[in-house]
Protein backbone atom coordinates (compact mmCIF):
# COMPACT_ATOMS: atom_id res chain seq x y z
CA UNK A 1 0.00 0.00 0.00
CA UNK A 2 1.34 3.64 -1.05
CA UNK A 3 1.61 5.42 2.09
CA UNK A 4 2.52 8.61 0.49
CA UNK A 5 -0.80 9.37 -1.60
CA UNK A 6 -2.25 12.55 -1.14
CA UNK A 7 -5.61 12.50 0.46
CA UNK A 8 -9.22 12.15 -1.69
CA UNK A 9 -10.44 15.18 -2.82
CA UNK A 10 -13.25 15.41 -0.70
CA UNK A 11 -11.24 14.36 2.53
CA UNK A 12 -11.98 16.34 5.97
CA UNK A 13 -9.97 19.04 5.92
CA UNK A 14 -7.56 19.17 9.20
CA UNK A 15 -8.95 21.87 12.24
CA UNK A 16 -7.17 23.20 15.11
CA UNK A 17 -10.27 21.92 17.70
CA UNK A 18 -10.28 25.40 19.36
CA UNK A 19 -13.90 25.93 18.98
CA UNK A 20 -16.88 25.87 16.43
CA UNK A 21 -18.13 27.69 13.24
CA UNK A 22 -20.62 30.52 15.08
CA UNK A 23 -22.29 32.83 12.70
CA UNK A 24 -21.91 36.32 14.58
CA UNK A 25 -25.48 37.07 13.62
CA UNK A 26 -27.17 34.12 15.02
CA UNK A 27 -25.61 34.34 18.60
CA UNK A 28 -27.08 35.35 22.07
CA UNK A 29 -27.13 38.65 22.56
CA UNK A 30 -25.30 40.30 25.47
CA UNK A 31 -23.99 44.08 26.55
CA UNK A 32 -20.62 45.49 28.11
CA UNK A 33 -21.39 46.97 31.57
CA UNK A 34 -22.99 49.87 31.92
CA UNK A 35 -25.03 48.93 28.63
CA UNK A 36 -22.59 49.54 26.22
CA UNK A 37 -22.68 47.82 23.12
CA UNK A 38 -18.64 48.59 21.98
CA UNK A 39 -15.23 48.00 24.09
CA UNK A 40 -12.58 49.22 22.67
CA UNK A 41 -8.93 49.11 23.68
CA UNK A 42 -5.84 50.45 23.08
CA UNK A 43 -2.89 47.43 22.16
CA UNK A 44 0.47 49.92 23.49
CA UNK A 45 3.26 47.15 21.97
CA UNK A 46 6.24 47.76 24.09
CA UNK A 47 9.17 45.52 22.78
CA UNK A 48 12.79 44.85 22.52
CA UNK A 49 15.29 43.23 20.10
CA UNK A 50 18.55 41.73 20.91
CA UNK A 51 21.17 43.77 19.04
CA UNK A 52 22.92 41.80 16.40
CA UNK A 53 21.27 38.70 16.80
CA UNK A 54 18.11 36.99 16.15
CA UNK A 55 15.54 38.30 14.37
CA UNK A 56 15.59 42.15 13.68
CA UNK A 57 12.83 44.61 13.45
CA UNK A 58 12.42 43.97 9.71
CA UNK A 59 10.66 47.49 8.92
CA UNK A 60 13.12 49.26 7.22
CA UNK A 61 15.54 47.68 4.51
CA UNK A 62 17.44 44.66 6.13
CA UNK A 63 21.10 45.25 6.33
CA UNK A 64 23.63 42.28 7.69
CA UNK A 65 23.92 42.42 11.74
CA UNK A 66 23.97 43.99 13.25
CA UNK A 67 21.39 46.26 11.30
CA UNK A 68 22.01 49.07 13.42
CA UNK A 69 18.61 51.15 11.12
CA UNK A 70 16.20 48.69 12.47
CA UNK A 71 17.31 48.32 15.82
CA UNK A 72 18.11 51.87 16.55
CA UNK A 73 14.28 52.45 15.01
CA UNK A 74 12.85 50.30 17.26
CA UNK A 75 15.04 51.71 20.03
CA UNK A 76 13.38 55.19 19.22
CA UNK A 77 9.71 54.03 20.54
CA UNK A 78 11.51 53.19 24.23
CA UNK A 79 13.23 56.06 24.42
CA UNK A 80 11.11 58.68 22.79
CA UNK A 81 7.99 57.29 21.42
CA UNK A 82 6.58 55.57 24.16
CA UNK A 83 6.57 58.86 26.51
CA UNK A 84 4.72 61.17 24.13
CA UNK A 85 2.18 58.20 23.79
CA UNK A 86 1.83 58.26 27.44
CA UNK A 87 1.78 62.11 27.72
CA UNK A 88 -0.96 61.75 24.73
CA UNK A 89 -2.83 59.28 26.63
CA UNK A 90 -3.11 61.62 29.59
CA UNK A 91 -4.10 64.43 27.91
CA UNK A 92 -7.23 62.32 26.39
CA UNK A 93 -7.80 59.94 29.82
CA UNK A 94 -7.20 56.88 27.88
CA UNK A 95 -6.16 53.59 29.29
CA UNK A 96 -4.03 51.40 27.57
CA UNK A 97 -3.04 47.45 27.85
CA UNK A 98 1.03 47.84 27.68
CA UNK A 99 1.80 44.33 25.70
CA UNK A 100 5.56 43.89 26.87
CA UNK A 101 8.79 41.96 26.17
CA UNK A 102 9.90 41.17 30.10
CA UNK A 103 13.81 41.77 28.79
CA UNK A 104 12.52 45.86 28.90
CA UNK A 105 12.48 45.51 32.94
CA UNK A 106 16.32 44.98 32.18
CA UNK A 107 16.52 47.76 29.61
CA UNK A 108 13.73 50.50 30.64
CA UNK A 109 12.56 49.65 34.28
CA UNK A 110 11.23 53.26 33.81
CA UNK A 111 9.14 52.91 31.33
CA UNK A 112 7.24 50.28 32.41
CA UNK A 113 6.80 51.96 36.10
CA UNK A 114 5.05 54.90 34.21
CA UNK A 115 2.47 52.60 32.80
CA UNK A 116 1.94 50.63 35.79
CA UNK A 117 1.80 53.70 37.92
CA UNK A 118 -1.01 54.80 35.07
CA UNK A 119 -3.07 52.05 36.26
CA UNK A 120 -2.71 50.45 32.49
CA UNK A 121 -3.07 46.51 32.34
CA UNK A 122 0.08 44.60 31.61
CA UNK A 123 -0.44 42.00 29.12
CA UNK A 124 2.29 39.13 28.90
CA UNK A 125 4.24 39.76 25.04
CA UNK A 126 6.75 37.42 25.48
CA UNK A 127 10.98 37.76 26.77
CA UNK A 128 12.01 39.39 23.66
CA UNK A 129 11.05 39.94 20.01
CA UNK A 130 14.27 38.82 18.71
CA UNK A 131 12.86 34.94 18.77
CA UNK A 132 9.71 33.15 17.53
CA UNK A 133 7.48 31.61 20.36
CA UNK A 134 6.82 28.73 17.61
CA UNK A 135 10.44 27.56 17.64
CA UNK A 136 10.39 26.35 21.52
CA UNK A 137 9.68 22.59 22.70
CA UNK A 138 6.67 22.23 24.57
CA UNK A 139 8.77 22.29 28.01
CA UNK A 140 10.40 25.65 26.80
CA UNK A 141 7.26 27.10 25.81
CA UNK A 142 6.19 26.67 29.03
CA UNK A 143 8.83 28.05 30.82
CA UNK A 144 8.52 31.08 28.58
CA UNK A 145 4.80 31.72 29.35
CA UNK A 146 5.58 31.14 33.24
CA UNK A 147 8.71 32.72 33.84
CA UNK A 148 6.76 35.94 32.13
CA UNK A 149 4.19 36.11 34.16
CA UNK A 150 6.39 35.73 37.42
CA UNK A 151 8.31 38.47 36.22
CA UNK A 152 5.69 41.01 35.81
CA UNK A 153 3.98 39.78 38.73
CA UNK A 154 7.43 40.46 40.27
CA UNK A 155 8.20 44.14 38.90
CA UNK A 156 4.96 45.36 38.40
CA UNK A 157 2.46 43.83 41.12
CA UNK A 158 0.09 42.71 38.59
CA UNK A 159 -0.61 39.22 37.77
CA UNK A 160 -0.69 39.34 34.03
CA UNK A 161 -4.45 37.88 32.31
CA UNK A 162 -3.59 37.94 28.70
CA UNK A 163 -0.56 37.05 26.62
CA UNK A 164 0.17 37.70 22.88
CA UNK A 165 3.02 35.72 21.07
CA UNK A 166 6.20 37.32 20.05
CA UNK A 167 5.05 37.93 16.16
CA UNK A 168 2.36 36.31 16.80
CA UNK A 169 3.66 32.77 16.29
CA UNK A 170 2.29 29.97 18.40
CA UNK A 171 3.04 26.24 18.66
CA UNK A 172 0.16 23.71 18.15
CA UNK A 173 -0.32 23.69 22.58
CA UNK A 174 -0.15 27.28 22.76
CA UNK A 175 -3.47 27.54 23.95
CA UNK A 176 -3.18 24.63 26.43
CA UNK A 177 -0.17 26.14 28.27
CA UNK A 178 -1.45 28.88 28.48
CA UNK A 179 -4.53 28.27 30.49
CA UNK A 180 -2.08 25.16 32.34
CA UNK A 181 0.47 28.37 33.39
CA UNK A 182 -2.87 30.70 34.58
CA UNK A 183 -3.45 33.11 31.51
CA UNK A 184 -7.33 33.94 31.14
CA UNK A 185 -6.99 35.32 27.84
CA UNK A 186 -4.90 35.98 24.61
CA UNK A 187 -4.79 37.90 21.46
CA UNK A 188 -2.81 35.92 18.99
CA UNK A 189 -5.83 35.09 16.95
CA UNK A 190 -7.83 37.71 14.86
CA UNK A 191 -10.95 35.82 13.62
CA UNK A 192 -14.19 37.82 15.76
CA UNK A 193 -15.35 40.53 16.54
CA UNK A 194 -16.80 39.35 20.00
CA UNK A 195 -14.45 37.71 22.44
CA UNK A 196 -14.58 33.31 21.99
CA UNK A 197 -14.15 30.47 24.25
CA UNK A 198 -10.83 28.39 23.02
CA UNK A 199 -10.94 24.26 24.43
CA UNK A 200 -8.05 23.36 25.89
CA UNK A 201 -6.83 19.91 26.99
CA UNK A 202 -7.05 20.65 31.01
CA UNK A 203 -10.93 21.31 30.03
CA UNK A 204 -10.43 25.10 31.18
CA UNK A 205 -11.22 27.14 28.75
CA UNK A 206 -9.39 30.38 27.86
CA UNK A 207 -10.71 33.56 25.59
CA UNK A 208 -9.61 34.87 22.63
CA UNK A 209 -9.57 38.13 22.22
CA UNK A 210 -9.57 40.22 19.16
CA UNK A 211 -6.47 41.40 17.74
CA UNK A 212 -7.09 42.93 14.85
CA UNK A 213 -4.11 43.25 12.01
CA UNK A 214 -6.17 45.99 9.72
CA UNK A 215 -6.27 47.86 12.97
CA UNK A 216 -2.37 47.51 13.24
CA UNK A 217 0.00 50.33 12.33
CA UNK A 218 2.94 47.94 11.46
CA UNK A 219 1.17 46.06 8.44
CA UNK A 220 -0.95 49.21 7.53
CA UNK A 221 1.93 51.96 7.75
CA UNK A 222 4.52 50.02 7.12
CA UNK A 223 4.33 46.64 4.94
CA UNK A 224 0.83 48.54 2.82
CA UNK A 225 2.89 52.05 3.31
CA UNK A 226 -0.44 53.83 3.59
CA UNK A 227 -0.19 57.75 4.64
CA UNK A 228 -0.55 57.96 8.65
CA UNK A 229 -3.50 60.44 7.65
CA UNK A 230 -5.32 57.33 5.62
CA UNK A 231 -4.84 55.34 8.79
CA UNK A 232 -6.30 58.00 10.95
CA UNK A 233 -9.20 58.42 9.04
CA UNK A 234 -9.58 54.48 8.32
CA UNK A 235 -9.77 54.01 12.66
CA UNK A 236 -12.52 56.81 12.84
CA UNK A 237 -14.21 54.80 9.61
CA UNK A 238 -13.91 51.69 11.45
CA UNK A 239 -15.27 53.33 14.53
CA UNK A 240 -18.30 54.58 13.25
CA UNK A 241 -19.26 51.56 11.61
CA UNK A 242 -18.55 49.01 14.69
CA UNK A 243 -20.69 52.06 16.27
CA UNK A 244 -23.83 51.25 14.40
CA UNK A 245 -23.15 47.20 13.85
CA UNK A 246 -23.34 47.01 17.72
CA UNK A 247 -26.53 48.11 17.87
CA UNK A 248 -27.17 44.34 16.96
CA UNK A 249 -24.02 42.50 18.38
CA UNK A 250 -22.03 43.83 21.47
CA UNK A 251 -18.64 43.85 19.85
CA UNK A 252 -15.07 44.52 20.55
CA UNK A 253 -12.16 47.03 18.67
CA UNK A 254 -8.82 46.95 19.31
CA UNK A 255 -6.12 49.28 18.08
CA UNK A 256 -2.93 48.24 17.86
CA UNK A 257 0.14 50.69 18.26
CA UNK A 258 4.25 50.70 18.19
CA UNK A 259 5.53 53.63 19.89
CA UNK A 260 8.13 54.02 17.16
CA UNK A 261 5.88 54.27 14.60
CA UNK A 262 2.80 56.85 16.07
CA UNK A 263 5.35 58.30 18.44
CA UNK A 264 6.75 60.27 16.13
CA UNK A 265 6.78 63.94 15.70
Amino acid sequence: MNTNQPPLPFAPVRGHGRFDYSPIHQRPDYSWPNGTRLAVYLGFNLEHFAFGEGLGAGIGPVSPPPDVLNHAWREYGNRVGAWRCLDMFDALCLPAATILNTALYDHCPALLQACVARGDEMVAHGHTNSVRQSVYSEADERLLLAGCRDIIEKHSGQLPRGWLSPWISDTAVTPDLLSETGYSYNLNWCHDDQPQQMRTRDGQSIWSLPYLQELNDIPMIMHRQMDARDFADMLIDNTDEMLLQSVQQALVMGIALHPYIVGQP
